[in-house]
């Protein structure tokens, strides 16, 4: 196994900490701040030294690369962007602290997602149409790397699938900007100019997002160890789980706890460095 380390800044004097902790017989730069340490092995100390050092650190199989996967799958709030949509559309209602400690309930595992979503969508009732808008012009950014990330992944010849909880007017248009192949998530209604506090459809919950990444997966007939899934929150778990690799980007503890791999210092594009 080869150990992957990286973060915002990687000392030269952590890599040769790192290097003597793990026995690697060598270091291999991978880009900026993210290095390769070949034939590691593990540690008792390692979790507890990359932690007081902000970096993060992955034992990848020493054959495995990018062009092994076919499929990457990712969550949109608070992975792939910077807010939680429905936070900031409650806030336009003066309703975000409530609004938000009900998603936080829910990023935690602590209250079923299709609940939370209807009590929260329930409270933007009457609010313009115009809020969405305010909220993507004004408030919405991408995490550090993702531009870089999904660039990687299409010039890797890798599918790409956004799925959220959260709404497709946020989704179509980030599907646009960043050219993903597929996006899912919930439509919002709305009546004569306003939401109506409801949501259209089925919910796009956790058990939605491990289906759609199984029908891309056999639309496509890929493999089930060539999928790439990423997400922050409980209702990611499904998916991450059914993927050959999941990645808790910036995580809950109970999804960093269940992933394969956790990102918690490193943007996105982190996830090219696990297997370039």
């Amino acid at each position: 196994m080869n150990l992957v380390v990286q973060g915002q800044k990687v000392e030269t004097r952590a890599l040769k900490d790192l290097a003597t902790l793990t026995a690697s017989e060598g270091v291999g730069r991978l880009g900026n701040n993210a290095f390769r340490l070949l034939k590691a092995q593990p540690s008792d100390e390692l979790a507890t030294y990359c932690e007081a050092r902000q970096l993060d650190y992955a034992f990848v199989p020493e054959e495995r690369r990018l062009k092994d996967f076919r499929l990457f799958v990712t969550d949109m709030d608070s992975t792939l962007i910077n807010i939680e949509c429905i936070d900031e559309i409650a806030d336009m209602q003066g309703l975000k602290s409530e609004v938000a400690a009900i998603t936080e309930a829910a990023m935690r595992g602590e209250l079923d997602f299709r609940e939370s979503l209807t009590r929260r969508v329930a409270l933007l009732e009457g609010l313009p149409e115009e809020a969405l808008a305010r909220v993507f012009n004004e408030r919405l950014q991408l995490n550090p790397g993702a531009e870089a990330l999904i660039a990687g992944l299409k010039q890797a010849g890798i599918v790409t699938v956004l799925v959220s909880g959260g709404f497709t007017y946020f989704t179509e248009r980030l599907q646009k900007q960043l050219g993903f192949d597929y996006a899912v998530a919930n439509q919002l209604d709305i009546r004569n100019g306003k939401l109506t506090g409801k949501v259209k459809g089925d919910v796009v919950d956790g058990e939605a997002k491990r289906h759609t990444l199984q029908l891309v997966r056999k639309l496509h007939g890929f493999a089930p160890e060539t999928v790439i899934a990423a997400g922050d929150g409980a209702n990611d778990l499904p998916m991450l789980t059914e993927a050959g690799v999941g990645i808790a980007y910036h995580a809950k503890p109970v999804v960093r706890e269940k992933a394969t791999y956790a990102l918690n210092h490193s943007g996105l594009d982190g996830i090219l460095n696990l297997f370039a």
